[in-house]
């Protein structure tokens, strides 16, 4: 009789001091979490960036889209066609231009989405019943921007000259719209996403490599070692981050050179100008992501910050939404992005054919975040110094 009872008080004890020693060791998770304010921090920042990101500034179908209008004659059917166009919500009139070469340059750059041609002698034509062709050319770079846009097309011919007398009725259409979407006509997705990739690979795998360099050292106790030999945190720093541009570069190659091979990618501008972007677009992200290291105090925080880094940049740069869709407050952040800068090079050099020249805002725009960055890194190496 006494023995089964001993047995089971021994379980009972057993099973209460299963369930202590767990209580224990929660307790001591949730301290050490409390501790750790940038895990802490990051546990609430993420899911509240995605919610804002999402709900705010993804937009799938974009409106107002800058576009280029070449007037070869100031009419009223002119101005009329290009009320129509604002009046669909899809197209936003941001410059008016006057030769053919600038209408090409702005779509080249990427300054504009769209370029609209009003030829010469239209209204007469239009008057006259003789249906004359309005030209429209479309940035089809990103067949999801220009896609909806062009869909709206369609009724502006019904709509376009409703209200102007002057037209004779019973002669629908009186003109006819021709689109050319350039640079990828076939609207295929794999011509802009593939080039993104680029980017999108590089701002990963070089942020989370260099935000672990730093941290590193630190916990394996090597960093002493470093600090005692003879050598200054700028040559330090640099030591770190060229063998990750070396690696860098190989990555850019091996994705551009399989997206020729396999996926039918063109590469119509230079080379040697696309090596020298993707050079810089990399030690952007090597000084920031070593930054993080420097701020960090353990690896897991320094990926934390890398993947904090890394959502804004995917979300925000255009690779995976039009950018042109976003709202003002979020294409202002998406500015300060390096990929964002990065995408526009890289697909406009591979699919365009564009220039150093066509490029220049957003190569010094890279220039000056490379800048930034590497002066923010400096300065907090040399404060985990002291």
């Amino acid at each position: 009789m006494n023995a089964p009872r001993a047995a089971a008080g021994r379980r009972g004890r057993s099973v209460f001091d299963f369930w202590r020693r767990t209580y224990a060791m929660l307790v001591k998770e949730f301290i050490q979490l409390k501790r750790d304010r940038v895990s802490f921090a990051m546990i609430i920042m993420i899911p509240l960036v995605q919610l804002l990101l999402f709900g705010y500034a993804i937009n799938t179908n974009p409106r107002h889209l800058p576009t280029a209008v070449l007037l070869q004659e100031q009419t009223d059917v002119g101005r009329s066609i290009l009320k129509a166009l604002e009046n669909t919500k899809y197209f936003e009139v941001t410059h008016v231009v006057r030769s053919e070469a600038e209408f090409d340059r702005l779509l080249a750059s990427g300054t504009v989405l769209f370029a609209i041609e009003i030829p010469a002698n239209f209204e007469r034509a239009v008057r006259r019943g003789d249906r004359p062709a309005l030209l429209v050319a479309a940035d089809a770079t990103d067949p999801v921007a220009a896609g909806s846009a062009m869909g709206a097309l369609g009724t502006l011919v019904q709509t376009a000259l409703v209200h102007d007398r002057a037209i004779p009725e019973g002669v629908p259409p009186p003109f006819d719209i021709r689109t050319h979407a350039r640079y990828n006509p076939a609207a295929n997705t794999s011509l802009n996403i593939v080039p993104g990739l680029v980017g999108t690979i590089l701002t990963m795998t070089m942020l989370i490599f260099t935000a672990l360099s730093v941290t590193r050292e630190i916990e394996r106790g090597t960093m002493e070692s470093l600090l005692a030999m003879p050598i200054t945190p700028v040559e330090i720093m640099l030591g770190k981050i060229i063998p990750y541009i070396i690696v860098g570069f190989v990555q850019a190659a091996l994705i551009i050179g399989m997206g020729i091979g396999l996926f039918g990618v063109p590469l119509l501008g230079s080379l040697t100008m696309l090596a020298l972007l993707s050079t810089l677009f990399i030690t952007t992200n090597l000084s920031v992501g070593y930054t993080f290291s420097t701020i960090a105090q353990n690896q897991l925080q320094a990926m934390q910050m890398s993947m904090m880094f890394f959502l804004p940049n995917i979300l925000l740069s255009g690779f995976m939404f039009p950018f042109a869709g976003m709202p003002g407050w979020a294409q202002w952040i998406g500015e300060f992005l390096p990929l964002t800068h990065y995408l526009r090079i890289v697909r406009a050099i591979m699919l365009k054919g564009a220039t150093l020249a066509d490029l220049h805002f957003d190569t010094l725009a890279l220039a000056g975040l490379t800048l930034i960055a590497m002066t923010i890194a400096i300065t907090r190496f040399r404060r985990t110094l002291d």
